[in-house]
């Protein structure tokens, strides 16, 4: 028998008759078996440091990505918007061009119209639209005086004067043609009297001395003063 063998029969008959020795090996096998199970241990620890490490990669790639999908959203919003402003711009361009063309239009008219044909044809629509009557306009002459634009309608009759410029003087000379009339022509006369005049331009305070006197002042877009017949 040899060395080798003759030490492991001392060692198991010392495990078998010695209590101590036998729990001090237990004790090393057992430090040794627990080393071996810590060692596992802390490579699964690190292990699973390594996967959280890389799971804690995934979300901040995933909280950037979702930064820049609001960056886009909110840019794509931004490029609506802007979009939206373009085509508000794009219509109130559209309807200031229909408006100029339809002005364009009107001024063309005008222009092959003489001053009291275009006197008679506004004047006809505003009491087409305000009195519900569409009356007819002649000329007059009266004691070498002309009056531009006479008509007599219901309860009603008109004397326009038709001028380019409208002055303070206008107002007396239309005065005197209607007292030339009730003086003259009182056949002409109807218990309601309108007086106006129709003009391109309005000089200084004339419109208002106008008013003052119930006389209805008329351009081919507007009215300068009121409608306001007398008795």
């Amino acid at each position: 028998m040899g060395v080798e063998d003759d030490i492991k029969r001392r060692l198991l008959d010392m495990l078998e008759k010695d209590p101590e020795f036998r729990y001090a090996v237990a004790g090393i096998l057992g430090m040794s078996q627990t080393r071996d199970q810590l060692s596992g241990i802390s490579k699964s620890i690190e292990k699973l440091s390594e996967n959280q490490e890389k799971l804690w990669l995934e979300v901040k790639s995933l909280r950037e990505n979702q930064e820049k999908l609001w960056l886009e959203v909110k840019s794509l919003r931004e490029n609506q918007e802007k979009l939206w402003l373009e085509v508000k711009s794009l219509r109130e361009n559209q309807e200031k061009a229909e408006r100029d063309i339809r002005d364009i239009k009107t001024t063309l008219q005008r222009l092959t119209l003489s001053e009291e044909e275009e006197a008679g044809e506004v004047l006809a629509a505003k009491l087409e639209e305000k009195l519900g009557v569409r009356p007819v306009f002649t000329r007059l002459f009266i004691d070498s005086k002309e009056v531009d634009l006479y008509s007599a309608f219901d309860d009603y009759w008109l004397v326009c004067e038709a001028t380019v410029r409208f002055g303070s003087s206008m107002i007396d000379e239309l005065n005197q043609k209607v007292e030339l009339i009730k003086r003259s022509r009182p056949d002409l006369v109807r218990p309601k009297l309108i007086k106006a005049v129709y003009t391109i331009i309005s000089v200084g305070d004339a419109a208002k001395k106008a008013e003052e006197q119930n006389i209805w002042v008329l351009t081919w877009k507007e009215e300068l003063t009121p409608l306001k017949p007398t008795t």
